[in-house]
């Protein structure tokens, strides 16, 4: 039996306007054991005065670690996002979060197929996908690090086209991090689609939606950045953790919801099931 942990994804301080290290310790504050930081290309004006918690990836990959080491709290992994139906946008990108993590010590570096290309079929996407997979691929494996495959867009919406991306590559840094909230919304039932990928599960988005929000927009969306507090919503965690815990690897649940309060209830609620 394997290990559920509970991280945070940064996104919980979104609203905060404070740094990312503010956000570091406020995640340890709320007893938080993971923390799933956002890295992004360039400089970005909020971020560099204080007011985002974003990390650019021209910053010293240090400065996450030792944040984290002050905080006294462990990196699940990285928030890469990185479209990758865009190569001229998500190779260097990827490969570059990639490097970044090695160096940072965030195990995962989740990314998703991103928004497609106005001109592009679908074939001609998964064509460029593989591209970009193929290069992140080789940079990942001699550094250890696993890139995470997230349900959040146009292919990845269903259980097949997800699957259809993840076969692209034969390798063995690429893996799924399975996002609840995105699984849900795009009309599938989360309990039955992670089964499917369990065994290939890296990391795991621990997003719950609010019924309003199920009624409002199942099915007629493919995901959305952040849910309600966990346990506030449709997902059965109760399950979802079953399942972790059958597999053959730790996994860590990184909560993603908009607001510090959010983030203290969600702890709450999974901290009772696990």
């Amino acid at each position: 039996m394997s290990n559920v942990y509970i991280g945070v994804n940064m996104e919980f301080v979104r609203h905060a306007d404070k740094s990312f290290e503010w956000g570091v310790e406020k995640a340890a504050e709320l007893g938080y054991e993971y923390v799933e930081p956002m890295v992004h290309w360039g400089r970005e004006l909020l971020s560099e005065a204080g007011y985002f918690h974003s990390v650019s990836m021209l910053d010293d990959p240090y400065r996450i670690k030792r944040a984290c080491e002050k905080a006294g709290i462990k990196l699940s992994g990285l928030s890469g996002h990185s479209t990758l139906c865009k190569p001229e946008i998500s190779t260097e990108y990827l490969k570059q979060a990639i490097r970044f993590a090695a160096e940072c010590g965030a195990p995962v570096v989740n990314t998703d197929e991103g928004p497609k290309p106005v001109w592009t079929t679908e074939e001609e996407d998964h064509v460029l996908m593989r591209y970009v997979l193929k290069e992140a691929a080789a940079v990942a494996e001699s550094r250890g690090i696993m890139i995470g495959l997230e349900p959040h867009q146009q292919y990845s919406q269903h259980p097949d086209g997800l699957d259809r991306i993840y076969e692209l590559v034969d390798s063995d840094a690429i893996g799924i991090n399975f996002d609840t909230g995105n699984s849900y919304l795009s009309g599938h039932d989360p309990v039955e689609w992670l089964e499917g990928v369990k065994d290939r599960l890296v990391h795991l988005h621990a997003k719950d939606i609010s019924v309003q929000q199920s009624e409002d927009e199942r099915g007629k969306v493919t995901g959305t950045p952040v849910g309600c507090a966990c346990g506030e919503g449709v997902i059965d965690w109760k399950k979802v953790i079953e399942i972790c815990k059958g597999l053959s690897r730790d996994i860590v649940f990184s909560v993603e919801c908009g607001t510090i309060e959010q983030a203290e209830r969600s702890i709450s609620h999974l901290k009772g099931l696990v």
